[in-house]
């Protein structure tokens, strides 16, 4: 009887420690696709910042 007390004890501390891993996945998706984010709005910001400092440099030319 001590093993067939002992197994479903067992199987309890193997689901939650699945069910642990698998949230801990769901928080690393969520970081993760928030730095993503984060990354590509950087990078418009840059390329925005880029062509600004163009049209400036073109604006301050003097033809003749």
């Amino acid at each position: 009887m001590a093993s067939s007390d002992k197994t479903p004890t067992e199987t309890e501390t193997i689901l939650m420690a699945l069910d642990q891993i698998s949230q801990t996945i769901d928080v690393m998706t969520s970081v993760v696709n928030r730095l993503r984010n984060y990354m590509a709005q950087q990078e418009a910001a840059a390329a925005d910042q880029k062509k600004s400092l163009q049209a400036e440099m073109r604006g301050d030319r003097i033809l003749h």
